[in-house]
C-alpha cells in the first residue's frame, strides 16, 4: 500500500504495517510537550485522575516560555507548577529561566525532536517540528494529561495535501513569505485536519530555519500537521545535535493526496498578512500607506539566528523611525549568544531597538510589547486575530524579518526592496 510520509510515521507508532486517512489509531509518541499556560491544566487533571508518575520521564517535556520572565504573581505561580512537577517527576527536559527558550525553537535546536518522531504538544504550533521530518500536532491539556500517564495518544489519520514549490526565490523572500502565499491561496480553513506536505526543488533549497517557519504556520490553514520530507539539509541540521537516532521517512511516489497545489516561488514577493486573519495576504509594496507604531521580531515563527541576521543586515547603519518601537526577541539563549557574538545585538541597539530575553511575550499579547487601542504593529509572529497582541482595537500585520526591519525604519509597512 502506497503511503505518504505522515501516514508512514503514524503507522510506525501505531505498530501497524499501514494506515489510511480517516482511520482512528492509538499510537505511541516520542515527545509530549506542555508550557506554562497549558501544562498547569494538564498537571491538575493528571493529579485529579489519581496518576502519580508519568509513563516516561524522558518523553514528557515542560517549557515555561509564554509568560517568562514571569510578568506577575499569576504567571509566577503557573511557572512554579511546572517547576515542582518537573522536579517531582524527574523530567529530563525542563529548562529554567536563563536556559529556557521559546519551545518550538528550543526543542529542534537542542535535538530533542528528531526525524521520524511522533510529537504531541499542548500548544497549537507544535506542528513546527514537521520541518525535521516528524509528525507533530497540537492537543488539548486533558489529552496531554492522559498521554503523560499512558504513553499513548489517539489520532484520526489525516488526509494529505501536497504543496510543490519550484523556481528561485526573490531577494528578501523566505519561508514566511512562502507559507503566507499558501495560506493566502487556500484560506485559514483550507487544510482543515489535513497534513500539509511541502516539497519540490525550492523546498530542497530552503534552509532549516525557513522550513521551521513554514511548518509552524500550517495550523493557520487549519492543518493537523505540516511536514517536509527529510533530506540532506535535515541530515546536516541533525548532525551533532540529535539526542536520538532519527528515521528518515519519505512519501511513496504513488501515494495518494486529496489535493496538490503548485507554486512558482519566483513569482512570490515579500508578503504581509493584514488584520485580522493570516489569509488576508497582500504584497508589502501595496501597503506603504499603513503607518505603524511597533515592530516585533522574534517568536517561534521567526526568532532564529537567520531571522536576526536578515533584520540586522537591513538595520545596519540605520535608525528605527522615531514614532516606532522595535522589539527584538532572540528565541533561545543560544540564539541570543550567537547574535551577540556576531555583533547583531550591537546593530540593533545602535538602531535604537529594544532587545529582550527569549520569550513568547508579545506574540500572544502577554507582556513585553502589548498594543494599546488604535495601535498598529508589524510582527514576525504567526497570528493577527482581534486582540492577539493587546487591545481589541489594535491591529497586527504579519511578515518576515526583512519586511519587519524595513518597516521599523520607515514607520510604515515597507517592502525591503524599496529602501
Amino acid at each position: 500500500m502506497a503511503s505518504t510520509i505522515t501516514e508512514k510515521i503514524i503507522a510506525a507508532h501505531a505498530e501497524r504495517p499501514a494506515v489510511k486517512p480517516g482511520e482512528f489509531v492509538y499510537a505511541s509518541f516520542d515527545i509530549a510537550l506542555g508550557n506554562d499556560i497549558t501544562a498547569p491544566i494538564a498537571i491538575r487533571e493528571f493529579a485529579e485522575a489519581g496518576f502519580e508518575k508519568v509513563f516516561d520521564s524522558e518523553k514528557v517535556v515542560m517549557v515555561p516560555d509564554h509568560f517568562t520572565p514571569n510578568k506577575d504573581i499569576k504567571s509566577a505561580e503557573q511557572s512554579k507548577i511546572l517547576r515542582e512537577f518537573a522536579h517531582a517527576q524527574g523530567l529530563k527536559y525542563y529548562w529554567e529561566q536563563g536556559r529556557v527558550g521559546v519551545e518550538h525553537a528550543l526543542l529542534p535546536e537542542q535535538g530533542v525532536v528528531v526525524p521520524g518522531d511522533l510529537v504531541i504538544g499542548a500548544d497549537s504550533h507544535t506542528c513546527t517540528y514537521g520541518a525535521v521530518g516528524a509528525f507533530a500536532t497540537g492537543v488539548g491539556s486533558t489529552d496531554l494529561a492522559a498521554a503523560m500517564a499512558s504513553g499513548k495518544v489517539w489520532l484520526r489519520v489525516p488526509e494529505s495535501m501536497k504543496f510543490v514549490f519550484e523556481g528561485e526565490r526573490r531577494e528578501w523572500v523566505g519561508g514566511k513569505d512562502l507559507i503566507l502565499a499558501v495560506i493566502g491561496g487556500i484560506g485559514v480553513s483550507g487544510a482543515l485536519y489535513r497534513a500539509m506536505e511541502f516539497t519540490g526543488p525550492a523546498i530542497a533549497d530552503l534552509p532549516m530555519d525557513d522550513r521551521l517557519t513554514m511548518c509552524n504556520m500550517a495550523i493557520e490553514a487549519g492543518a493537523k500537521n505540516g511536514i517536509v520530507p527529510p533530506d540532506e539539509v535535515t541530515a546536516d541540521y541533525e548532525s551533532g545535535r540529535a539526542q536520538r537516532e532519527g528515521v528518515f521517512h519519505a512519501s511513496d511516489e504513488d501515494a495518494e493526496y486529496v489535493e496538490t497545489r503548485n507554486f512558482d516561488v519566483s513569482e512570490i514577493p515579500p508578503l504581509v498578512a493584514c488584520p485580522h486573519l493570516p489569509e488576508n495576504v497582500r504584497p508589502a509594496a501595496e501597503l506603504e500607506d499603513v503607518r505603524i507604531d511597533q515592530v516585533v521580531i522574534g517568536s517561534c515563527t521567526n526568532g532564529r539566528i537567520s531571522d536576526l541576521r536578515i533584520a540586522a543586515e537591513i538595520l545596519r547603519g540605520r535608525k528605527v523611525h522615531p514614532d516606532v518601537r522595535l522589539i527584538v526577541l532572540p528565541a533561545t539563549p543560544a540564539i541570543y549568544r550567537q547574535a551577540m557574538a556576531e555583533g547583531l545585538l550591537e546593530i540593533f541597539t545602535e538602531a535604537e531597538a529594544v532587545i529582550g530575553p527569549p520569550t513568547c511575550g508579545p506574540c500572544l499579547g502577554g507582556h513585553m510589547g502589548c498594543l494599546a487601542a488604535g495601535e498598529k504593529a508589524v510582527a514576525t509572529t504567526n497570528r493577527n486575530f482581534v486582540g492577539r497582541m493587546g487591545h481589541p482595537e489594535s491591529q497586527v500585520y504579519l511578515s518576515g524579518p526583512a519586511v519587519a526591519a524595513a518597516s521599523a525604519i520607515t514607520g510604515a509597512v515597507t517592502d525591503p526592496n524599496d529602501l
